[in-house]
């Protein structure tokens, strides 16, 4: 897997690791709706699902959305990146080159 490239680069908006607490927490209060509609029904009700949207948003959680990165604004970050960092061109294009793996890479 050394070799795998993303397909499509789309990075999501984050600083987080994992959402899975956000997801945890959105799926207790889901459940908690859907055992209050429960409790409320008659047996002869039709019970309607909740739509996932009525207990949280997607926009408050960890990992908030995603954008695309082109290549072109890659290669242009990683030169303003390395130009910042390093005066000689053999060390600029080594950290390009390890930058631009990096984001290509899975």
């Amino acid at each position: 897997m050394s070799r795998s490239r993303r397909k499509t680069p789309i990075f999501g908006h984050t600083t987080a690791r994992s959402e899975a607490a956000d997801k945890r927490l959105w799926h207790k209060r889901w459940r908690s709706h859907q055992r209050d509609q429960l409790a409320a029904a008659r047996p002869d009700d039709d019970i309607a699902p909740i739509p996932r949207h009525a207990v949280s948003s997607t926009w408050v959680m960890a990992k908030d959305g995603k954008s695309w990165f082109g290549p072109h604004r890659q290669q242009v970050i990683a030169e303003r990146f390395a130009s910042g960092r390093s005066k000689q061109e053999s060390e600029r294009k080594a950290l390009r080159a390890r930058l631009l793996a990096k984001w290509r890479g899975k």
